[in-house]
Parts: structure tokens; sequence; C-alpha cells
């Protein structure tokens, strides 16, 4: 199949780039940096440089790419992540989820591709009542719903969704990426917070978190282009994980002290309510429709085994 993949140099797009050449398709990969295009041709892929918010420079390296299928994998996350920040630090990214969609949808229209592949993420849902693990018919938070700093996230992830079911395309949730290039990685950001002991759990740590390493996030990426569309899968591991569980274990491979733990009210004059949130309020996803209709299982189904193998 001949693919344009758009963001081919974030971190998924550089796991998921070497697994659609190993299958054999035809590549185009488009990145927003011109210095970045030799590189992607040295893997084997052709490349263009496009800048997703411009839907001109779009149309023109959509049409050119002539691709069966459209791999939407656009972010700009900071490599830091602030929760108290959050709002102002996300602005590019929320403008790619919703005017770099709309752009890339409206060219792969044009273009004739019958395929488009999004990403999402698996841990925007609605809170649901304790215990909860999500499966992909409960409702996303709503940007009411959401505290002060995810407000605009919220609706940009509601937004790309919806135009991207509407245009009978696949929406993959994907849970928080650790592994090669993420922020939970040997060089990662979260991974640098944990061992300073500036990760710390909040409260009781009740805050569940759905985890995927990158090269599965990648696998169950490529098993997608069979589907038909709409449809929504979340692209998680098997164990939802409790922040008083995977943060200690985290420092266990990672060879760093134990984290500390802090009071939540505590937490939420430093960190902000979102960054309170997902310590102690966050809740998992289930894998079990795309292990279903992807014939798809995560080489790491647990981020006990992954974070000590697979950073």
């Amino acid at each position: 199949m001949r693919i344009l993949l758009a963001g081919a140099t974030g971190v998924i797009g550089r796991a998921l780039l070497p697994q659609l050449l190993e299958q054999g398709h035809e590549v185009v990969a488009m990145s927003h940096s011109p210095d970045k295009l030799d590189a992607l041709r040295a893997q084997g892929a052709e490349a263009v440089a496009a800048d997703a918010l411009d839907a001109d420079a779009v149309a023109q390296a959509v049409t050119a790419a002539h691709p069966q299928a459209v791999i939407h994998q656009l972010t700009a996350i900071p490599p830091r992540i602030n929760p108290r920040t959050m709002e102002r630090d996300f602005a590019q990214n929320d403008r790619l989820r919703t005017e770099g969609t709309a752009n890339l949808l409206a060219a792969a229209k044009a273009a004739g591709a019958g395929r488009f592949i999004a990403q999402s993420i698996a841990f925007a849902y609605a809170p649901g009542p304790p215990g909860t693990v999500h499966t992909e018919h409960d409702p996303l938070l709503s940007p009411g719903q959401a505290p002060k700093e995810f407000r605009r996230s919220a609706g940009a992830i509601a937004e790309l969704e919806r135009s991207v079911l509407d245009a009978s395309g696949v929406v993959l949730r994907y849970g928080y990426f650790y592994g090669p290039g993420s922020s939970i990685s040997r060089g990662g950001s979260m991974a640098a917070g944990v061992s300073r002991r500036r990760m710390p759990i909040v409260g009781s740590g009740s805050g569940v978190w759905s985890f995927v390493h990158v090269a599965d996030a990648a696998s169950a990426t490529v098993a997608a282009l069979q589907l038909q569309g709409p449809k929504v899968l979340n692209v998680v591991d098997d164990e939802p994980a409790r922040v008083s569980e995977w943060i200690p274990a985290l420092a266990g491979a990672l060879g760093a002290p134990a984290p500390r733990r802090v009071p939540a009210l505590l937490a939420k004059l430093v960190a902000g309510s979102y960054g309170t949130a997902v310590m102690t309020g966050a809740q998992g996803a289930s894998n079990a429709a795309a292990r279903s209709e992807l014939a798809w299982s995560p080489r790491y189904p647990s981020w006990r085994e992954g974070f000590r193998s697979g950073l």
C-alpha cells in the first residue's frame, strides 16, 4: 500500500516508519523540518517537508504523494510537560489536532486516499465510577468537565475524533507512551523527574494509567491499515497501572531512589488541578477491541516487564 505518514519524525512516527517499510509498504514521510528529509530517505522512504497548518502546502504534498492511505501522527508535545502551564505549552499541539487534522482530511479526500488513521489518546475519557476501565463506547471528557489547564485540549481531541469519524476514518486512542524517544525512556523528561525524586506519589496514588510501548503502538497502527472506518480503538497494554505501583516500578527499573509521597492538597498548589487529577483520579482503558479487531497483541503485555526491558 502507498502511504503518506504525517509526523514521521515524532515519537510514534520514528517507531512506525521502519515497521511500515518492513511490511513492504511504500511510504512518503512528511515532516515539518526540511533538515530531517535526508534521514528519512536514508531509511528507504520518500520524503517531503510541509507545515501541517498550511492547507495549501499539505494539499500539494498529499496530492503529489498519491497515497492510498494517510496516517496522521502530527504532534507538538513539549519535551518537558509542566501541568500548570499546559494551556500555553499545548497550544500548537491543539492546533495540529484541529487545523492540522482538517487540512490532512481535505487533502486526503482530494487525493482519493481510501484509508485515514489518526492519533488520539486513551486518557481523555469522562470519569466513571471508581475502578472503571474504559472501553471505546464510553464518552470523552468534555471541556466543561476538564480541569482548566486541559479544557482547550479536551475540545481539540473531541474535534479531531469527530472529524475523522465523520470522514469514515480510524481513530487510535494510544495510552501513555514509554520506550525510545518518549518522556518515559532512559533520556526522557519523566524518567528524569522520577530519577531526581521530582515526581512523587500524590495522596494514595489512586490514579490509574494505561501504557503502551512505542513499538507496540506502531505495530497496532500497521495492523489498523486493514480496517474500514468509522472505527475507534484503544491501543494500550493489558494491565492498567495504579500510580502507587507504576512510579516505584519505574524508579526501580531506572535504578533510582524510591519516590516521595506528598498530600494531594500540597500537590495541587504545585502541579495544579490537572496534574493532581491524573495522579489521583485517572482511569485506565481496555484493549479488548484492538486485540480482537486487529488480531494484535502487544510485545509488552504489561508495563511491569516493559519498564524493566523496554526503555
